[in-house]
């Protein structure tokens, strides 16, 4: 299976976060699966550290490395395909606006892959999602 992490399930892989449940945790190291991380929540990333509204256990450059060498997790980079899918995608009731996010629902969409998630309002979205 294709899984699309959302921005906080792979800080939470990344630093061991008990909100991951060990179900999850094993689906997640489960080798038959393919891990993937939006270029989109690597720069979401960078901006919340490099502003102060986030800190992370460990520096964002040894955060990074660990991420693509030790967990093996492949960075989706953001097409111009998947800035037309961005573009085109509704607001629903929720008016869920917030970019990051909306990225990884155009990726997934895009891509036919299933989002890792605790965030309810992707399922608004013709997306598959885990949690």
């Amino acid at each position: 299976m294709r899984l699309l992490l959302d921005t906080h399930v792979l800080i939470w892989l990344m630093e061991a976060n008990p909100k991951l449940s060990d179900h999850l945790v094993g689906t997640l190291r489960d080798m038959e699966n393919e891990l993937l991380v939006s270029i989109g929540s690597v720069w979401e990333i960078a901006i919340k550290c490099g502003i102060g509204k986030m800190r992370l256990k460990t520096s964002y450059e040894r955060f990074l490395e660990t991420a693509i060498k030790d967990y093996g997790i492949n960075l989706l980079p953001v097409t111009e395909l998947d800035c037309l899918e961005f573009y085109k995608l509704p607001f629903f009731k929720s008016n869920h606006k917030d970019p990051f996010d909306r990225m990884i629902i155009s990726q997934a969409v895009r891509n036919g892959l299933t989002v890792v998630s605790a965030d309810e309002a992707f399922d608004a979205y013709p997306v598959r999602r885990m949690w």
